[in-house]
């Protein structure tokens, strides 16, 4: 029995559920936000659950951004975006918080695209900045080709001193250091399709299933799974192995989350066309699409088909799943779990921190109500505050401050747990999570691995 068919043990509200994006143009081609808008009656939950209302006085909150902005937009073509949209972090809390169920987050991202197409100048030291954040991938991709040399480079201080000055990249961070093999390399290396396949069909005949069953996923391992923490990637293959799943990795680009939180949505559709392209044929052969960073399984749940209208979308969306997610929904994760235990490197107690976008998907609780039963593992859940960092947000020398303010709440629950180590499935959360407390910080899927797998 997995864990969608126990019904004496609660699981996250949309587990073994498809997940539906906000539909808020069923029947227009042109991505009309009005009757969005229009159910917004002013309540406010928006801007008392936005983390940079609340430690920003100057920020107009969520409710500007999205619906009062949107009719004033309506009513006078020649109305400008204000620049305030930039300062929304987008961590997507008012889209949970809004009891109307009015796309915020779509209209901050339409608005904030908008502003930066139109009005903010493309000469400015500001654009080519966010520019360059949005665009991890591409830096990480020239890092990649020597690791040493870029982790040495990166985080020798006077080329950060001189980023901070002359870009307004803080230098208050350390540099996430580059893997010196990539997933993808590793992924090769172990014989990548015909390698996976080969290990999960002798995994289902351990486990007494059928040598030929369909148990096949892809694999959105993401921009830092492959250039930083290829551990992550690493772990996801072998636990979903474990289970006989098949595990392809096909052409993908980056997710566009960073490109979505400033505003360039040319950029992140062109990764979206190609990310849609690769999913699209794997769904059609049968084949789930998995990722194991939350913030990408938001961008091809909900934020693509929001955004974008690309052949194959939708089926994309609705065959996507946060990895353990997915095997909280097939499999008996918890009974194995029972009768695992973890010894070593990993048998201490965790400081789980739920991602904002794991929160969006409804996925908050799963890590410890997943890890609960496990011997020699604790997991403390350290409340339901917003890391602070989103992405490149925190990296941004004007908005360092604010995000530390953000997570300061966070910090302090995880010195109040008894180890010194976190856990989380979002990347940049980890950066932040480390930053401000020095734990060291741990993927749910890493734990799994050690649990689990032989």
């Amino acid at each position: 029995m997995s864990d969608a068919e126990r019904p004496f043990e609660p699981i996250e509200p949309n587990a073994g559920e498809d997940f539906e994006p906000v539909d808020v143009f069923p029947d227009s081609t042109d991505f009309d936000l009005r009757p969005g808008a229009d159910s917004c009656y002013k309540c406010s939950a928006c801007d008392t659950n936005c983390p940079v209302a609340e430690v920003d006085d100057d920020f107009p909150g969520p409710k500007f951004q999205g619906p009062e902005q949107w009719r004033l937009k309506q009513q006078d073509d020649d109305y400008g975006v204000d620049e305030s949209v930039m300062d929304c972090s987008n961590c997507m809390r008012c889209d949970s918080a809004c009891p109307s169920g009015v796309p915020l987050s779509q209209m901050h991202n339409t608005a904030r695209g908008e502003y930066v197409e139109e009005e903010m100048s493309k000469l400015s030291v500001e654009y080519w900045r966010n520019r360059i954040l949005a665009n991890y991938r591409t830096s990480a991709w020239l890092a990649s080709k020597a690791p040493r040399l870029a982790n040495v480079a990166m985080n020798f201080g006077p080329a950060r001193w001189l980023m901070e000055k002359t870009m307004g990249i803080t230098s208050e961070r350390d540099f996430p250091a580059f893997a010196t093999e990539t997933f993808r390399e590793w992924w090769e290396r172990k014989g990548a399709a015909a390698g996976s396949r080969e290990r999960a069909q002798e995994h289902r005949e351990r486990r007494g299933e059928p040598r030929d069953a369909d148990k096949r996923v892809a694999y959105f391992h993401g921009c830092y799974a492959n250039y930083n923490t290829p551990e992550v990637g690493k772990s996801m293959v072998r636990v979903f192995e474990h289970f006989g799943y098949e595990v392809v990795v096909p052409e993908q680009g980056c997710s566009g989350t960073p490109m979505f939180a400033n505003g360039m949505l040319s950029d992140a559709r062109r990764h979206a066309e190609v990310n849609v392209s690769s999913f699209a044929d794997l769904v059609d052969q049968g084949y789930d699409a998995i990722a194991s960073c939350t913030s990408c399984s938001m961008a091809l749940r909900q934020e693509y088909p929001e955004l974008f209208d690309i052949d194959g979308i939708d089926d994309v969306a609705k065959h996507t799943f946060e990895s353990v997610e997915y095997l909280r929904i097939h499999e008996d994760l918890r009974e194995e779990l029972r009768e695992a235990d973890v010894d070593g490197d990993l048998a201490r107690e965790f400081a789980y921190h739920a991602p904002c976008h794991a929160r969006n998907q409804g996925l908050e609780r799963q890590a410890v109500e997943l890890f609960r039963d496990l011997d020699g593992v604790d997991v403390a859940d350290v409340g339901d505050s917003c890391s602070g960092i989103s992405g490149t947000y925190g990296w941004k020398d004007e908005k360092y401050e604010k995000s530390m303010a953000i997570g300061e709440e966070m910090f302090e629950h995880m010195e109040a747990t008894e180890g010194e180590t976190g856990m989380t499935e979002c990347p940049t959360c980890a950066m932040q999570m480390e930053h401000g407390t020095g734990y060291e910080i741990r993927h749910p899927l890493e734990l799994l691995d050690a649990a689990l797998v032989e």
